[in-house]
């Protein structure tokens, strides 16, 4: 089900009506939808925007999840996505996505605005083990809203299987949780 604060191209309106309510100022571009200009933009609304490209079997992961999760202004140009269910897909699904084959568990998950994603313990923990500055920098920045800690970050990762870059991950949040406790003592 979609929200009725997005309007998406050849749906309600058309690509020209729409462009056209854009540059009256009626409405904002958000992923690959648009919204009213004066409407919130909410996770929900970010994940929403997406749902047409993820479609029932995909979840959103890494710097997409992160930017839905608001620790970045805008979306990746391509986004990341992993299933959610036991069936492989053996076909391009679409070339805007970069798709992760492995399984994830339902724990990991949240439902916004109609599709899964990733929850911020997991996002977090996808991130640092990128190996990537952007990646880390993202992390950071959702560590920072609040919404988890390193050390939720660090039992998330814990109990999650064999992962490429785990051990990575585990050295980065185990130095954050360090730098945070030394923070504390020299308060």
């Amino acid at each position: 089900m979609g929200s009725a604060h997005l309007y998406f191209p050849g749906d309600r309106l058309s690509s020209a009506e729409l462009s056209a309510a854009c540059l009256d100022g009626h409405l904002i571009s958000v992923g690959d939808a648009y919204m009213p200009a004066d409407a919130v933009e909410t996770a929900a609304l970010r994940a929403g925007s997406i749902a047409p490209l993820l479609g029932e079997g995909l979840a959103a992961t890494g710097l997409s999840a992160a930017w839905i999760h608001g620790a970045t202004a805008g979306p990746p140009a391509r986004h990341s996505v992993q299933r959610i269910g036991a069936r492989r897909r053996h076909h391009v699904i679409d070339l805007r996505l970069d798709y992760h084959d492995t399984p994830l568990d339902q724990c990991d998950i949240l439902l916004l605005g109609g599709v899964r994603v990733t929850t911020v313990a997991r996002t977090v923990t996808d991130l640092l083990r990128a190996d990537s500055t952007v990646a880390t920098t993202t992390a950071q920045q959702l560590l920072e809203i609040g919404a988890v800690t390193p050390a939720d970050a660090l039992l998330s990762l814990e109990r999650s299987g064999p992962l490429p870059g785990k051990r990575r991950a585990r050295t980065t949040l185990r130095t954050w949780i360090a730098g945070a406790a030394q923070l504390d003592v020299t308060r």
